[in-house]
């Protein structure tokens, strides 16, 4: 990329990612989690705890189970529906549902197998220029996508540290070492947060102090063909991302669903864990206080820079939801890490490759069924309109206005008549009906 003035920003320019580099990296993490559980199961062979985990798991109440899994295909639908109302704003977009169904499953597979989720942005990019979206508007979507979620995972661990915070400074003992993990998994993605708003808000002053810093470590004797790299890249994506940021603010409303959304689908992740506790039998727990241990949990083991979050998931859930499991924290974790985490990378996987079928925008089809819903309404209206008005017009076809219509169908002076063998018409008291109106005087 050339190097830029920072004192013109240049126009957005987002680069489709290659899908190469993020499948040998998923590969590896594939390895390396597949490792480490084999590793977790000769652990409990080698500590006897293979015998307490069989039981754990026969006494599993399927109900609850069953309720847990499908938090987690919530969590996945209203990912999904994040990406959807993006791609609604924009009324010539190509990508349909079953695109967006593959967008989501490339941001689970390449996120869960590669170190702190790093494969997932760029595979979900590429995911959306193939369904042939524009690779710019194909990363303002992304990048506002992670915007929001990062915004979602800070205000749920504020919410929630805020409101249990003094029940597990009461439940450990060892204050200073909650309190570092507290700060952080949550401080860290405050500093996240805080520095997209600053990217977002301010690219000339992120610009400035990016080449200060970049000058020192020129100063300091690395590599000045990297450095230069380093700034080139500086100068165009900072810009970019900052006009991508503001493109996707100027839709406050649509913002803020996006917004709602992302927090209930953060909300159903954190319940997984607690409705696994009501499938152990252990009814006396709190869901608040599970879901602040959840999201402590999640923040933990997404800072950790391994595949999966390999450590942070095992340590974290140890920590946190370990002495709420009691002696079924360790069927409770492979349960836990088997919903939320394997089942669905191999679910997403056969999901990478899904198109849509058809070329019309989810705009144009949400406008199509809205006005097809509006033209059956008042089709139902008009019927029931026409259904009113028929005992009148009989009525008037008899000339007593007075009989109810039970009588006028059974009348003989009646022009239409309900008899055991159908519907009938009176040719004679048609004739009459006619004459009285065109002599309406005459008796």
């Amino acid at each position: 990329m050339t190097v830029t003035s920072p004192s013109t920003p240049p126009a957005p320019q987002v680069d489709a990612p290659h899908s190469g580099d993020d499948r040998k990296g998923a590969t590896r993490g594939a390895i390396f989690i597949g490792c480490a559980l084999i590793a977790f199961l000769v652990y409990l062979v080698l500590t006897g705890q293979v015998a307490q985990f069989m039981e754990a798991l026969s006494n599993v109440q399927g109900m609850w189970l069953t309720i847990a899994c499908l938090c987690m295909l919530l969590y996945l639908v209203f990912g999904i529906a994040a990406y959807a109302i993006a791609v609604w704003l924009d009324p010539e977009s190509p990508v349909g549902i079953r695109d967006l169904i593959s967008v989501e499953a490339s941001g689970i597979f390449f996120g869960n197998l590669t170190p702190m989720m790093m494969g997932s942005t760029p595979a979900q990019i590429y995911r959306l220029t193939k369904a042939g979206q524009n690779v710019g508007e194909a990363g303002a979507i992304q990048f506002t996508r992670f915007i929001v979620y990062q915004f979602g995972l800070v205000v749920w661990g504020a919410i929630l540290l805020a409101a249990r915070m003094p029940f597990f400074i009461e439940r450990y003992s060892d204050i200073g070492a909650l309190t570092v993990l507290c700060i952080f998994s949550f401080g860290g993605h405050v500093g996240i947060l805080l520095l997209i708003f600053a990217i977002a808000l301010m690219p000339k002053t992120v610009v400035r102090v990016s080449h200060w810093g970049l000058t020192l470590l020129g100063r300091l004797g690395f590599d000045r063909e990297k450095i230069e790299r380093w700034r080139g890249f500086v100068d165009g994506e900072v810009y970019s991302f900052s006009d991508k940021f503001k493109l996707a603010a100027a839709h406050a409303s649509s913002m803020a669903l996006t917004v709602v959304i992302t927090m209930l689908q953060l909300a159903f992740f954190y319940l997984v864990p607690y409705f696994l506790m009501l499938a152990f039998g252990h009814h006396e727990v709190d869901f608040l206080s599970v879901m602040a241990a959840s999201a402590f949990v999640q923040l933990l083991s997404s800072a950790v820079p391994l595949p999966g979050g390999t450590g942070g998931a095992e340590g974290g859930f140890a920590l946190f939801l370990g002495h709420f499991y009691g002696s079924a924290a360790t069927a409770g974790y492979l349960l836990w890490r088997l919903i939320t985490f394997i089942i669905p990378t191999i679910v997403a996987a056969p999901l990478l490759g899904l198109r849509s079928s058809h070329e019309a925008s989810i705009h144009d089809r949400w406008d199509r069924l809205i006005a097809t819903r509006a033209r059956r309404k008042h089709k139902r209206e008009k019927t029931a309109a026409r259904s009113s008005r028929a005992p009148v017009q009989l009525l008037e076809a008899t000339g007593d206005q007075e009989k109810p219509v039970q009588e006028v169908r059974s009348s003989k002076a009646a022009a239409v008549r309900r008899t055991a063998e159908g519907i009938t018409v009176s040719p004679e008291a048609m004739r009459k009906r006619v004459k009285a109106r065109r002599h309406p005087n005459a008796k």
